[in-house]
């Protein structure tokens, strides 16, 4: 007896509809690709798990730079899964904490500065996104805002050094906020409020293990425009 081929269980196009039209299975949850929220959630879990003793220096370093070079949710997940299980739990399911109660960072993709045993720089004439994510191991990271083109009035600068350092410098003419901890480390944010009420707002937040994170106004350097940004 001739066999016969089993039918193909994906939906084939109907007569006259386009095949880049036939819906497809959502991936699996764990092939996503991991938002920054996401991230944030992981490195928040890891930073408690440091503070308590649950992770040493050196692999807490190593998991956040996971957590910054990771793609899809997947590849998020194992950094955490010897954790305690009802912190990262209620972790997933609560909503985003906040920076700062005047700060909504808009839903652009973020820009990342790397500096494992090296460094990275952004500097010049360069368009700030509503958030980056500086993470220093055994380097250093330097944002220079003061030439750069404001195109959200508030942006978010989420550093991370782990026997490293970030030296952020901003327009004298900004707002600067901090919700950022040092741990064996120095988080200097040097805070201010602009006179101007639509100045742009800079908040820095994230941690510094062994290292240092520092932001502070450069002497001279103003926007020329703020509501503009540029």
């Amino acid at each position: 007896m001739v066999g016969v081929d089993e039918p193909s269980l994906e939906k084939q196009p109907e007569p006259g509809q386009r095949a880049d039209l036939v819906k497809r299975p959502a991936p699996p949850a764990t092939e996503l690709r991991a938002s920054d929220a996401d991230r944030d959630r992981i490195a928040d879990i890891l930073r408690e798990a440091l503070a308590e003793g649950r992770l040493t220096a050196e692999e807490h370093a190593e998991r956040v730079g996971g957590v910054y070079t990771a793609k899809t949710v997947g590849e998020l997940e194992p950094l955490i899964s010897d954790l305690p299980v009802d912190r990262r739990a209620a972790d997933a399911t609560a909503p985003a904490r906040p920076y700062d109660a005047s700060v909504r960072p808009g839903v652009a993709e973020a820009e990342n500065l790397v500096a494992v045993f090296g460094g990275s720089t952004r500097k010049g004439r360069w368009r700030v996104r509503s958030r980056t994510n500086a993470f220093a191991l055994f380097g250093g990271v330097e944002i220079d805002l003061t030439e750069a083109v404001f195109e959200q009035r508030e942006i978010v600068i989420n550093a991370a050094a782990v026997f490293g350092g970030i030296d952020i410098k901003v327009p004298e003419n900004v707002s600067v906020r901090s919700t950022g901890t040092g741990i064996f480390g120095g988080f200097d944010v040097t805070t201010r409020e602009a006179t101007d009420p639509d100045a742009p707002v800079v908040v820095v937040t994230g941690f510094a293990v062994f290292g240092g994170v520092e932001a502070k106004a450069k002497r001279g350097k103003r926007l020329k425009n703020l509501r503009a940004g540029s």
